[in-house]
């Protein structure tokens, strides 16, 4: 299995399997317009055939705080690593931007304690992530997912009440 960061002919079936956990809420509806933008964030794993297996995305929100989004495997891949691999390159990911803190929202919490992340009982903690995608989530006023970070959580957000620059640089040093 090669795991690797996607590239454009990639975004078909990202956009496939992303979409094959829409219908039902547990991923958020993603345009093929919306996965070729942002086909840079994902990392896909692929059998030593070719076959595409899944993906992850990595999504940046600033020097303080990163997310791991839309990991998805092919079911019948499930169960042979794939998941892990990918979750690991996008760890390593955020450590290569100097980015500690690794947020994730998920019905699977048990799979992610083993990768270094805890439960964060207020999603509010987060505010990045609400002002991005729960919002305009079908399942605002009744989430089931539980939010879990890796590292500690920021105490400051750059989509909600404006920041000023320096006031994040500083944070980050």
């Amino acid at each position: 299995m090669l795991v690797r960061k996607a590239r454009l002919h990639d975004a078909s079936h990202v956009y496939d399997l992303v979409n094959s956990l829409s219908h039902d809420g547990t991923l958020l509806k993603r345009s093929f317009a919306e996965v070729c933008e942002n086909i840079r964030d994902f990392t896909v794993a692929v059998s030593d055939s070719g076959v595409f297996l899944g993906c992850g995305a990595l999504h940046l929100y600033g020097p303080h705080l990163s997310e791991v989004r839309s990991i998805v495997i092919q079911p019948e891949a499930r169960a042979q690593g794939a998941g892990g691999r990918i979750l690991g390159a996008l760890i390593d990911e955020a450590e290569e931007h100097g980015i500690q803190s690794v947020c994730l929202f998920t019905r699977i919490p048990d799979f992610f304690f083993k990768y270094g992340f805890r439960v964060v009982e207020d999603k509010t903690e987060l505010p990045d992530k609400i002002f991005k995608d729960c919002q305009s989530c079908p399942r605002l006023h009744r989430c089931d997912e539980v939010a879990m970070v890796r590292g500690r959580i920021p105490r400051v957000s750059i989509l909600g009440p404006r920041i000023e620059a320096e006031q994040l640089v500083r944070i980050g040093g």
